[in-house]
Formats: structure tokens, C-alpha cells, sequence
């Protein structure tokens, strides 16, 4: 018995020695250079950083990985894309599940009994459907998905089922959007909404309870801009805030709901399921027969200015509804960069090269973070050529550490021949940037990568074609090119440490 179990122990430390030898020789190395590889990306030499992700970016090419073809797909499997967060806490999540589950059950059964008395009245004659309610519904996952840091996490399976519900599923519910009806006095929604001049807008509600903010095709994709407008009486694209999330997610900004684009039966889809009498009223026929409307606004909504079907179908956008005010709420701050909305007037910043020494010293801006974030929303609404960017939003719980949201941008992609240097006045001033900002604006402007061949792939998952003409996506290649050209003129300037920054705790000095 004594002899087995000598000769057991023996095979036992035979097999140890070889399984130690196969570790030492062969397992660690690997393990070494994996983590040798993430021990680079958290160095504190922000030059030899982006040098770093920019080498490993250029070595990870077409002809090394397969993506079958796809720059999207090699662009989102990159580490500055794939390095999940841990998850976030509690406290860092907007929504708590289980009352925002009990709000909506609540919700629905008192918007089911409104639009069946509605309904009884108008004397309907049309299928009456009820919205239900599913947890798992994708709307109410991207809400409860909601953190301090993005509207969703880096590659979110729900995003792609929110987009596929909105283009597909059954509209069962129209009405005016929040400023049309604190026009009309029906709400106070002053602290949220500014009272729209220019906008034509409707509130799409599904059969699942979900909600999207519903923008019409106003102007034809190959239109620009005339060169005599300004800003503030340009035209509402629903293109643009389509393109618009595209480009926020490849960005990794993420803070930009979901749009997806949808075409819209104006009669069944809106005048059948109007929620008042008072929006049937803005429907009419064409001399040409066909089905129009148009909204309530300031100055151009009126009939000389409805959009019209073809003749019932009009092709739009459609944006996901952020939770509802009541149990999320958000506020909107003035950007300090705001531009006049005179004809004549100019604001600070236009005139004093040194404006943002000034910013530094106000709340919330004495927050490094949140003067960061306003820089990052300067760079996106530089590459889309929005100059309406006069407020922006904020969840109230999260205060002065929370995201900003890239809301309404629908004034973007105007003029595909005019670079605004302008709206780039945040970057210059302050001269810094975001390091995992400038990593990715430096992954993009790589051949393997390219912004407009990613954005011309992702925009082809929409439901619509052709969302962005190619000069407009050429323009964003372009308009890349500025911004880092800006960004390495601060740096020449100032030194590269204190312009692309890790440490947002304070400023650099």
C-alpha cells in the first residue's frame, strides 16, 4: 500500500514539473506582454501615450485582423472601444428599476383610459390598441441604462433593438411636443424648453409606451444652406440628427439619444392617431391632393410652411424620448460660448481672445470636467457645422459631475463647402482636450479607420438612404484635420502635457 501511494506521489510531482515548466516557458511570457500592453496605455507621458495608441492603432490593420471589410466593426473592436468600464454603482445610475417600473404601470393604465374616452368621443371607427407594458421592452433598458458618464455603455445590445422598435413598431398615439403646448399654456415647461421659431415637430407614441420626438423632411439632401442665413433661422434637417448619433457614437461620446429614420404614413400614423382635436386642425389637402400639416411655433408655422406626403408618406426622424421630467429632471444652462441671436450683436468671447481664463473662474466651470465636456460638445457640433448651440441640458442628480447631453441637432450638416472655425472657440481658448478625446480623434483621421468611410457604413444601417450626401462626409475627414491641427498648435504653445489631459481634478497650471 505504502509503495502505491510513493508511486502515485511520483507521477503527481512529474506532472507538476512539466504543467510549471509549460507556465513559465510559454504562458507568462504571453501574460507579460498582455499586460505590458494596458501598464502603456495608463502612463503618465500623456506624448508617448498617444504615440502609443496611435502605433498599436496602426499595427492592428485590414491585412492582420479579419473584419470582413468592415471599418465600423475594426474600429469598434479597438481597446479605446472595448475597455469596459466596471459597472457602474447605484448611486451613478439615473433611474432606480423598480420604481420607474411602478411609474410607467401607473402611466400607462391612466393614458389607456385617456385615449379610450378620446377615442369614444371622436366617434372613432378605426382598430382601437392599447399600449402594454413589458419590462424588457427596449425604451424602458436604455432609460434605466442611463449613468453619470453616457446614455448607454459601449456597445449596448438594446441601442440596436431600440432603433429596430422605433423604425418598425405601430404608432398609436400624435401629439404636440412641449414647447408647442407651453405655447398654447397647457404646461410650464420654461425650466426644459425654450419656445421653438423655426421647428415643425410631433411626440410619436408606440404600442409599446415608448416615445420619439418625430422631425419631418424639410430640405432635400443635396440643398446647402443659402449663404445669407444665419443661424438661428436655418433650416430643422432630420437627416442631421440622424447623422448626428451616428457620429456621437463613434465618437464614444455617447450622449446623443438614439435616432432612427422611418417613413411616415402622415395620415394613419398622425392625423388617425392624433391625441386632440386641436392637431387634426393643422391637416389639410394640397391642390396637388396631397396630405399635409403643419405645427405651432413663433414665426414659421404656418401653412405657407407644411410639409407635405407623397401623398400620405413623408420620410422624417424619429429620436428616442430621455425619461420623463416628472422622475428625471433635467436643466438647461446657457453655453457660455453662446452666440447673439441679433443681427448685429457679438457676444464676449467673440471679441476677447482670452474669454476662457474668465469662464475658469465661474460655476460650474471651476469644475475642470464639466468645462472638458463643453470643449467635447464644441468638437462634435464643429464636425456636424452646428451654430445653434446656445443651451445645453443636464440630469439634475448627477450635478456638476454629470454628462451633457448633445440634444437638437438638427441644425447640423448645413453647408458642406464652410468649415466654421467658430464654433471651435471653446478648444482654442482653452487649449485642452480630453486624452481618451484626442485618442480617438487620432484613431479616426488613421486610413485604416477613416471618419467618413466609418460614419458612410454605420449611416447605412438606417432604415433611410443616402442620409448624408458625400461631400457632407468628406467634410467631416476635413474638419477632423482642423481640429487636430488646433490641438497640436496649443501644444506647441503651451506643452502637450497641459493641453491633452488624464487628470481632470484641477486645472493645469
Amino acid at each position: 500500500m505504502l509503495f502505491l501511494r510513493r508511486d502515485r506521489l511520483l507521477w503527481v510531482l512529474t506532472l507538476s514539473a512539466l504543467l510549471g515548466a509549460d507556465i513559465y516557458f510559454h504562458l507568462w511570457p504571453e501574460i507579460q506582454v498582455r499586460l505590458g500592453r494596458d501598464w502603456d496605455c495608463d502612463c503618465d507621458n500623456t506624448a508617448s501615450h498617444v504615440e502609443e495608441a496611435t502605433t498599436i492603432a496602426a499595427m492592428i490593420s485590414p491585412a492582420t485582423m479579419d473584419y470582413n471589410g468592415s471599418k465600423l466593426q475594426h474600429l469598434f473592436s479597438h481597446h479605446l472601444y472595448t475597455a469596459q468600464p466596471t459597472k457602474p454603482p447605484a448611486h451613478h445610475l439615473l433611474l432606480n428599476a423598480h420604481e420607474t417600473i411602478r411609474y410607467h404601470r401607473k402611466r400607462i393604465i391612466s393614458f389607456n383610459r385617456r385615449r379610450r374616452s378620446h377615442h369614444v368621443e371622436q366617434n372613432g371607427t378605426s382598430q382601437f390598441i392599447n399600449a402594454d407594458f413589458d419590462f424588457y421592452t427596449p425604451w424602458l433598458q436604455f432609460h434605466l441604462g442611463i449613468s453619470k458618464d453616457a446614455l448607454y455603455p459601449r456597445s449596448s445590445p438594446v441601442v440596436e433593438q431600440l432603433l429596430e422598435k422605433i423604425s418598425n413598431l405601430t404608432i398609436i398615439h400624435a401629439d404636440y411636443s412641449p414647447d408647442e403646448k407651453a405655447l398654447n399654456g397647457e404646461c410650464d415647461c420654461s425650466p426644459i424648453v425654450k419656445p421653438s421659431g423655426t421647428h415643425l415637430k410631433l411626440v410619436l407614441r408606440f404600442q409599446d409606451f415608448g416615445k420619439a420626438m418625430f422631425k419631418p423632411m424639410k430640405q432635400n439632401r443635396e440643398d446647402e444652406t443659402p449663404e445669407d442665413f444665419f443661424y438661428f433661422v436655418d433650416f430643422q434637417r432630420h437627416n442631421a440628427e440622424i447623422a448626428a448619433f451616428h457620429l456621437d457614437r463613434i465618437l464614444d461620446f455617447r450622449r446623443v439619444p438614439p435616432v432612427s429614420g422611418r417613413l411616415i404614413n402622415v395620415t394613419e400614423d398622425i392625423f388617425l392617431a392624433a391625441g386632440n382635436s386641436e392637431l387634426q386642425t393643422v391637416f389639410f389637402l394640397s391642390p396637388a391632393d396631397n396630405v399635409c400639416f403643419f405645427s405651432k411655433c413663433l414665426y414659421m408655422c404656418k401653412t405657407e410652411y407644411a410639409v407635405c406626403g407623397d401623398p400620405h408618406i413623408i420620410e422624417g426622424s424619429l429620436s428616442a424620448y430621455l425619461p420623463s421630467l416628472s422622475y428625471a429632471p433635467r436643466h438647461s444652462v446657457p453655453n457660455p460660448w453662446i452666440r447673439s441671436y441679433t443681427f448685429t450683436g457679438k457676444e464676449e468671447w467673440e471679441m476677447n481672445p482670452s474669454y476662457c481664463d474668465s469662464v475658469k473662474h465661474l460655476h460650474p466651470y471651476t469644475n475642470p470636467r464639466r468645462l472638458l465636456n463643453i470643449i467635447d460638445m464644441a468638437i462634435f457640433d464643429f464636425l456636424i457645422g452646428n451654430m445653434d448651440r446656445h443651451h445645453y441640458e443636464i440630469f439634475t442628480k448627477f450635478g456638476d459631475d454629470g454628462l451633457l447631453l448633445h440634444l437638437d441637432n438638427a441644425r447640423g450638416f448645413g453647408r458642406h463647402s464652410q468649415d466654421e472655425l467658430s464654433i471651435l472657440a471653446p478648444l482654442y481658448q482653452c487649449c485642452m482636450v480630453k486624452d481618451d478625446t484626442w485618442q480617438r480623434l487620432n484613431l479616426l483621421a488613421l486610413p485604416e479607420y477613416r471618419l467618413s468611410d466609418v460614419m458612410r457604413e454605420s449611416l447605412s444601417a438606417d432604415p433611410l438612404p443616402d442620409v448624408l450626401t458625400e461631400p457632407h462626409l468628406l467634410a467631416l475627414d476635413r474638419r477632423l484635420q482642423r481640429i487636430l491641427e488646433v490641438v497640436r498648435q496649443c501644444a506647441q504653445t503651451y506643452g502637450e502635457e497641459k493641453v491633452v489631459l488624464k487628470n481632470m481634478r484641477k486645472f493645469p497650471r
